[in-house]
């Protein structure tokens, strides 16, 4: 019975996919120049089976100074509720980055390789009039130079609560 648990336990890790997998892949995501100007994104959010509870779109503006850079968010869901974040953004050496959100409990931490981001963060989720701390797994992948998707999988206490899928389209592209 133990040789079984060992067994799945490989071949579920095995399966994983790490940020380093995606080392020297092109087009190579910069940050700095994707989120830098106006981006429109749009996308949903799905419980664990599957199923659309909601949709929204995003209008966002970045700008940086050096390795300090904000982005602004503006949530448009499909209910009409409204929602605002900005990000605080630090670049730090070899691909690693920061971010702080007033809804973001402590720091999201994130690392780029090729055109790939991998980004985690705790969010303090308004739910039914209470708050709850959902831990955010994202996978950006840059498709070209003003087009990325987003894969979110969101869970408490290690368990998982749903998805969300987002895209991104840079307002003002580039070349």
């Amino acid at each position: 019975m133990r040789g079984i648990f060992y067994a799945l336990l490989l071949l579920i890790t095995a399966c994983s996919a790490t940020i380093d997998d995606y080392h020297g892949m092109k087009p190579a995501l910069d940050l700095r120049q994707f989120f830098n100007g106006r981006v429109t994104a749009w996308g949903q959010v799905q419980d664990r089976s599957g199923k659309i509870i909601k949709r929204f779109t995003v209008d966002m503006t970045g700008s940086w100074k050096g390795n300090e850079g904000t982005l602004e968010e503006h949530f448009q869901y499909d209910d009409g509720t409204k929602q605002t974040r900005i990000w605080h953004l630090t670049a730090l050496p070899d691909g690693h980055y920061i971010g702080r959100a007033d809804d973001v409990v402590g720091e999201a931490r994130g690392q780029v390789q090729g055109p790939a981001l991998k980004w985690s963060y705790t969010l303090a989720l308004p739910v039914n009039g209470k708050t709850w701390h959902v831990t955010f797994d994202d996978w950006m992948y840059l498709h070209d130079a003003n087009t990325m998707m987003n894969r979110a999988e969101m869970s408490k206490f290690g368990v998982r609560l749903g998805e969300i899928t987002l895209f991104f389209r840079k307002t003002e592209p580039q070349s």
